[in-house]
C-alpha cells in the first residue's frame, strides 16, 4: 500500500470525540488523521465533498475550531512481528507497559510509541533458500518468541515472485532487512514487521469444517456445550454472575495455543485485576508463565469511547496473524455490550437515525464482521489454523431479548447462558444447564467417540435428566418433595449428584480446576450408571432410603476432587464397587422378600 500526499485540513466543530474537518478534499475513508496541536491519533469516518468526519481515539479536550488536522493517507493498522505475545495494549496497540514507563500512571495525549521494541534483537533461523519461489503467507524462517511461542516470518498477503536474498542465520531487530523478493517489478524488501489494516479480513485459502473441540477443562462446556476449535460462543448474563471468571478460566485452561483477552470497556478496578493476575498465573500443565502466549489489550470504561469501538478489531488482527502462522488462537472479549454502546455514543454523535433501543441499524453487521472472522482455515502456506471467539455479553438487567444478545445469538452457535440464581449459590461456573446450547455436539462427536463410544448417549440422558429435575422441581414448589413417588424423588436426588459431583467446578482446587475428557467421560458414567441402576433397583421394590444412604452415593460428590487426572483407575475401581454395593442390595431385598412371602 502506497502512502498518499499528506492532506490538511481545519476544525470546524467538535462533538465530544467526532470532529468536523473542512479543508480535506482528496482524502479517503478510514485514512489516519492526527488532529491539533498534540497530533491526536483519529480516523475518518464520513466524507462529504471536501468535509472529513473524524472520529479521535484520545482525549480531546481542549480542541477547538481552527486547528489544523492532516490525514497521513494510511488506514489504522496493526503492528505485526515478534514481541507481541505477553505485551498489553490499549485499543489501538499502544504498549501501555511502555507508556506507564514514561509517562506514569496517566496516559499523555498525543504519545507515540512503537507497538514493538524497535532496537530489540531476535535470533532469526531461516527456512528457505535463495532462489525458491515465495508467495503470501510463505515461511521463510522462525524466530522464537517466546519459549512457547515459535514465531514464524512470513511473506506479507500480496508479494509473490523469487527470493533473491535471505539473511543468514543471526540476530536483528524487526526493522533490519531479511529478504529480497523479485516479481519482475519493483522488488519488495521485507522485514520481521509487517503492518496490517485492523479492519480488513486477513485472506486464507479456504474454510473447513472443524471436528476438534476447543478442550476447556470444564465439564459443563465440554460434555454439554462443547465448542469447537474455530468456533464462536456467547456468554449472557447481568453483573455479578460470572462471565469474567469463566472466560479467565478458558483463557487459562483451553487447549489453544495463543490467547488474545480483549478486555473492551470493562470497569477500571476489574481490568485491574486481570492485569495483576494474569502475568502471576502458571500453567499446571507446563509449569510456564500463562502470558508466554498471551497478548491483552485492555481498554477501560473511563478510556476514550472510539478506541473502544476499535479495540476488538485490533485483538482480532493479532489472532489472524498468529492463526495464519498454523495456531490455534482463542479470543476473548469482555464485553461486547460496552463495545455496541461505544457503537451507539459514536452513531449518536454523527446524527444517525436510530434502530431499537438507541441502537445504529448498522450493529447486526458489525457484529456479523466481527464473529466471522472466527473459522478454522487452511492457510496460504498450507498450514491449518483456527480462531475461536468468545464474547460475553451484558444484557442491562439480564434481559436477553435487548438487541445485542439478541443479534448476537444470530451469528454464534454457542450459547453458554448464565444463571443468577446458580451464580449466588456459588455453583460455578454458573452456567444454566436449561437455557444454554451448542450446535457442535456432532461436529466434535469423532473425538468423544474415540474416547468412549458411548458418549453421546450419556450425555443425552444426563442432559435429560436434568430436564426431567427442572419440571419436577416446578411441582415441588407448589407440593414439596415428600408428596412426589419415589420415582421422582430419586430424579431429584440423583439431578443433586450430577450438580454437584459434576457441574459444579472448583477453581482452587487443584485437581477439580481442570478436568481432562477422559475423566470427564468416567465421572459422567459412574454418575450415570447410579442413576441407572438405582432405577432398576427401585422397581424390584428396594426403599429408596436404602439406596440414597449408600456411603458410595456420598462419595461420588466428592469423586472430582480426590481423583486426579492420572488417577482414573481409581474411578474405574469406585464404579465395580458401586455396582457390587447396589447388586447386593438388590439381592439382600430379594431375599428379604422370599423370606416375608414364605412366611
Amino acid at each position: 500500500m502506497s502512502e498518499k500526499n499528506h492532506i490538511t485540513g481545519t476544525i470546524t466543530s467538535v462533538n465530544g470525540p467526532i470532529v468536523k474537518v473542512q479543508g480535506m478534499d482528496g482524502a479517503g475513508m478510514m485514512d489516519i488523521a492526527e488532529v491539533g496541536p498534540n497530533r491526536l491519533i483519529g480516523e475518518i469516518i464520513r466524507l462529504h465533498e471536501d468535509v472529513a468526519i473524524v472520529q479521535v481515539y484520545e482525549d480531546n479536550t481542549g480542541l477547538r475550531p481552527g486547528d489544523r488536522v492532516v490525514s497521513t493517507g494510511m488506514p489504522l493498522s496493526a503492528t505485526l512481528g515478534p514481541g507481541i505475545i505477553s505485551n498489553i495494549y490499549d485499543g489501538i496497540q499502544r504498549p501501555l507497559e511502555e507508556i506507564a514507563r514514561q509517562c506514569g500512571a496517566y496516559i499523555t495525549r498525543g504519545v507515540k510509541l512503537s507497538p514493538l521494541e524497535v532496537h530489540r534483537k531476535w535470533e532469526f533461523v531461516p527456512s528457505m533458500k535463495e532462489g525458491e519461489k515465495v508467495a503470501g503467507g510463505t515461511i521463510i524462517g522462525m524466530v522464537q518468541e517466546t519459549p512457547m511461542v515459535e514465531h514464524r516470518i512470513m511473506v506479507p498477503p500480496g508479494v509473490g515472485g523469487r527470493l533473491t536474498f535471505l539473511a543468514p542465520q543471526g540476530d536483528y531487530t524487526i526493522e533490519d532487512h531479511l529478504y529480497t523478493v523479485e516479481n519482475g517489478k519493483v522488488p519488495f524488501k521485507g522485514s520481521m514487521k509487517i503492518t496490517w489494516p485492523v479492519r480488513m479480513q486477513r485472506a486464507c485459502a479456504r474454510k473447513i469444517r472443524s471436528e476438534s473441540p476447543l478442550v476447556t477443562g470444564q465439564r459443563i462446556i465440554d460434555t454439554f456445550f462443547p465448542l469447537a476449535s474455530g468456533g464462536t460462543a456467547a456468554i449472557p448474563r447481568g453483573f455479578g454472575t460470572g462471565k469474567t471468571m469463566t472466560q479467565h478460566a478458558l483463557a487459562k485452561w483451553c487447549n489453544a495455543d495463543i490467547i488474545v483477552y480483549i478486555g473492551c470497556g470493562e470497569r477500571g478496578n476489574e481490568m485491574t485485576e486481570v492485569l495483576n493476575d494474569f502475568p502471576e498465573l502458571v500453567d499446571p500443565r507446563t509449569g510456564r508463565a500463562l502470558m508466554e502466549w498471551t497478548v491483552m489489550i485492555a481498554n477501560t470504561s473511563n478510556m476514550p469511547v472510539p478506541a473502544r469501538e476499535v479495540s476488538i478489531y485490533t485483538g482480532v488482527t493479532i489472532a489472524e496473524y498468529y492463526r495464519d502462522m498454523g495456531y490455534r488462537v482463542a479470543v476473548m472479549a469482555d464485553s461486547t455490550s460496552r463495545w455496541a454502546e461505544a457503537l451507539r455514543e459514536l452513531s449518536s454523535r454523527l446524527e444517525d437515525m436510530p434502530a431499537e433501543e438507541g441502537f445504529p441499524p448498522y450493529l447486526a453487521t458489525r457484529l456479523a464482521e466481527f464473529y466471522e472472522r472466527a473459522g478454522m482455515v487452511e492457510n496460504m502456506n498450507g498450514s491449518e489454523g483456527s480462531i475461536s471467539i468468545v464474547g460475553a455479553v451484558s444484557p442491562p438487567g439480564g434481559d436477553f431479548s435487548e438487541p445485542v444478545t439478541q443479534h448476537t445469538t444470530r451469528f454464534v452457535r454457542c450459547f453458554w447462558a448464565l444463571d443468577k440464581v446458580l451464580a449466588d449459590a456459588r455453583h460455578y461456573p454458573s452456567i444454566s444447564w436449561i437455557e444454554s446450547y451448542s450446535e457442535y455436539s456432532e461436529d466434535v462427536l469423532p473425538l468423544w467417540e474415540h474416547i468412549d463410544m458411548e458418549w453421546k448417549d450419556l450425555r443425552v440422558d444426563a442432559h435429560n435428566l436434568l430436564l426431567e429435575d427442572n419440571r419436577l422441581q416446578q411441582i415441588v414448589k407448589l407440593i414439596g418433595p415428600d408428596a412426589l413417588p419415589a420415582g421422582q424423588r430419586f430424579v431429584l436426588f440423583c439431578a443433586e449428584l450430577l450438580k454437584n459431583g459434576y457441574l459444579q467446578q472448583n477453581s482452587f482446587d487443584p485437581n477439580d480446576m481442570f478436568c481432562t475428557p477422559e475423566k470427564q467421560v468416567k465421572l459422567l458414567r459412574c454418575i450415570m450408571r447410579a442413576w441407572q441402576r438405582g432405577k432398576e433397583i427401585l422397581v424390584k421394590g428396594v426403599p429408596l432410603q436404602e439406596i440414597m444412604a449408600l456411603p458410595q452415593m456420598a462419595a461420588m460428590v466428592r469423586l472430582k476432587s480426590e481423583v486426579s487426572n492420572d488417577e482414573l483407575d481409581e474411578i474405574d475401581r469406585f464404579m465395580k464397587e458401586l455396582d457390587v454395593t447396589l447388586g447386593a442390595l438388590e439381592r439382600e431385598w430379594e431375599h428379604h422378600e422370599e423370606s416375608g412371602s414364605a412366611t
